[in-house]
């Protein structure tokens, strides 16, 4: 069953051992992040904080920095069987698509109900509304400043609600809000996000955009409000997806915007498309601080909180982060859909060192000359993929997870001066290497193998492997033999 409260799911993770209650009084200041940072790259537990320094509010840190609590948040063993139920759906109504078959579905997948039925569900009143507060005063909560040399103090990991003035949908995204004052905020919507494209609309018109964000929520909706969800899908109805179950939806008290019943904190206010303020540094996840540039303001016109809330956030930073192990799941779960558009992809790897948006292995059932470069162009072109600097693209017996075989093949089966494809565009706006913001090279590397039709005109070498009956005997007599097996796979200490 999906749960309904963060401390739902906390309560859970403390009674599997998966949650550590920091005993000892922290600032929020630094010291929540490095002790955050050292259980991330342990894969530990998340951690909770009862003794913040100057605050009465626990917070918490690493929820879903590791994949197995991903999976018990998503209510599954391994996070691929959420993909497996949305490869269901889309097999359901290929014709029309994942935007088509929510529309339409009238069938079941596996245990859930139709996605008709898992929209979103609206209520009066709701935990997240137990206290409103018309004097706002940001410092009351404990928002973390998390690298020296951060220009803030900065709201990590809300659930940021925005509207679309023109059809009235709602769309949910994960911005950074740096605080800088009692009752403002940075909108670090970058260019490229749905959020920046309803604030557009709105400066059209000439009005400011409502905004609501809201801090704490039980994890599946958390997870669907950082996805890649296409255009045209809300979040709230991939939430319910997700959980199996409709999300609970109360108005905001001063707006039209719907936020999650049951979060912990919502932030609600407005921001005003011709008023900018310089945000940043940030330490991001490139591992770089983010350079200070122009980003709207955020006012705060109202808290609404439960009575007794939990703060919730994260830490960015060079990988391994929170963000990376949820970058990783959000690979697997989309999966699925990258191959309704591709059908001859196989698998794909955004490795955390390539911060999922830099570097992408992808394996192809190679059918004709060149298909390694439409399948490079059709990626550039969809969705956040827009993003990746480096597309490698392997032959479907690659297992492109296993970096060490991936290269293997670019350097054998790569020739640089015929396999590389340099393109230009948009590129992400923390990319730090590209000489103009938000445009930039991008590099296709086809591993491939080659045929005459590709000029490759000599024949294609044949890959050495052993005889598989050499091997069967080998084995049996390993089998006989277990010290020298032993031995065989004993690795030298000295």
């Amino acid at each position: 069953m999906p749960f309904d409260t963060l401390e739902e799911f906390l309560d859970e993770l403390e009674r599997r051992g998966d949650l550590v209650r920091v005993p000892a009084t922290v600032s929020r200041d630094l010291e929540i992040t490095e002790l955050t940072q050292r259980a991330v790259r342990q894969d530990g537990p998340a951690l909770r904080f009862d003794q913040v320094q100057g605050h009465r509010m626990p917070v918490v840190t690493n929820l879903l920095g590791s994949p197995r609590r991903i999976a018990l948040a998503l209510g599954v063993g391994e996070v691929d069987e959420v993909a497996a139920k949305l490869a269901g759906l889309l097999r359901m109504r290929p014709p029309s698509g994942l935007l088509g078959a929510l529309r339409d579905l009238g069938g079941t997948i596996s245990t859930l109900e139709t996605l008709r039925s898992l929209g979103p569900r609206r209520v009066r009143s709701a935990p997240c509304q137990e206290v409103v507060e018309d004097r706002v005063d940001l410092d009351t909560l404990p928002i973390l400043r998390c690298w020296p040399k951060d220009g803030g103090r900065t709201v990590t990991f809300p659930m940021v609600v925005t509207s679309d003035p023109e059809t009235g949908e709602c769309h949910t995204g994960v911005y950074r809000l740096q605080q800088y004052g009692p009752d403002t905020l940075g909108f670090h919507a970058q260019i490229h996000r749905v959020g920046a494209n309803n604030l557009r609309k709105w400066a059209a018109l000439g009005k400011p955009m409502p905004v609501a964000a809201a801090i704490g929520m039980e994890p599946a909706s958390l997870f669907a409000a950082l996805a890649p969800v296409p255009e045209g899908l809300s979040n709230f109805v991939f939430a319910g997806f997700l959980r199996g179950k409709p999300l609970e939806l109360v108005k905001c008290t001063g707006s039209e915007l719907e936020v999650p019943a049951q979060s912990e904190i919502v932030l609600e206010g407005f921001v005003d498309p011709t008023e900018q303020r310089v945000e940043g540094p940030f330490g991001d996840h490139t591992g770089y601080y983010s350079l200070p540039e122009p980003f709207p303001v955020f006012h705060v016109t109202r808290i609404t909180r439960r009575a007794s809330p939990v703060y919730l956030g994260t830490v960015t930073g060079k990988p391994p982060t929170e963000d990376a192990v949820l970058g990783k799941a959000v690979e697997r779960v989309f999966l699925p859909l990258v191959q309704l558009l591709l059908p001859e992809l196989v698998d794909m790897n955004l490795p955390l060192e390539g911060l999922f948006i830099n570097v992408a292995v992808f394996s192809i059932r190679k059918q004709y000359p060149g298909q390694a470069r439409k399948v490079m162009h059709a990626l550039w072109g969809l969705g956040q993929l827009i993003f990746t600097r480096y597309v490698i693209v392997v032959d479907a017996d690659v297992d492109v997870h296993d970096m060490s075989e991936v290269l293997y093949r670019v350097g054998l089966q790569a020739d640089p001066e015929r396999d590389f494809e340099l393109v230009h565009g948009p590129v992400d706006q923390l990319s730090i290497s590209n000489a103009v913001p938000n445009l930039g090279g991008k590099l296709g590397i086809d591993a491939t193998r080659k045929g005459p039709e590709e000029g490759f005109p000599r024949p294609w070498p044949e890959e050495i492997t052993m005889d598989p009956a050499v091997r069967q005997r080998v084995d049996a007599l390993l089998a006989q033999e277990p010290e020298l097996a032993r031995r065989l796979s004993a690795r030298r200490t000295g």
